[in-house]
């Protein structure tokens, strides 16, 4: 079975390595005894999957979280169970990797309407006008 990430784009499980480990935080002898930390490995950079266009959009987007070797790695530790904590890695999996490749939107210009670069000016000199009224007279002798 494989990961469908969009459309055009699916990752073979041969592709992703799961493992498993315990888990931290409270949860007594639950938590002492039983891995259900779910650890998600991909290898980016070397996948036959990705185009290099897409590996270069991946590593700009999401680098902080690869290794020097270009190993993606995550992990899900939330659940109790082992198997909702891969449901969730995958889903996060599924989620990061739509994000780096979502195409980025350019931005247009758009121009200040006339009528809202006068209104700020006019404001600018209201502004000025009462800062000068509240000024103290710098000396009346020579007035």
């Amino acid at each position: 079975m494989a990961i469908v990430i969009n459309e055009d784009l699916s990752i073979p499980d041969s592709e992703v390595r799961f493992s498993a480990a315990r888990s931290g935080g409270p949860g007594g002898q639950h938590v002492n005894k039983v891995s259900s930390r779910v650890i998600l490995e991909f290898d980016v950079m070397h996948t036959s999957v990705l185009s290099s266009h897409q590996k270069r959009k991946i590593a700009e987007r999401v680098g902080h979280r690869m290794n020097q070797q270009g190993i993606l790695r995550l992990q899900a530790q939330r659940h109790r169970t082992q198997s909702a904590n891969r449901a969730d890695l995958v889903e996060k999996f599924i989620g990061l990797l739509q994000d780096a490749l979502r195409p980025v939107k350019s931005r247009v210009r758009t121009r200040v309407p006339y009528r809202v670069r006068e209104k700020r000016l006019e404001e600018k000199k209201l502004r000025t006008q009462i800062k000068r009224v509240r000024q103290t007279p710098k000396n009346l002798d020579e007035a």
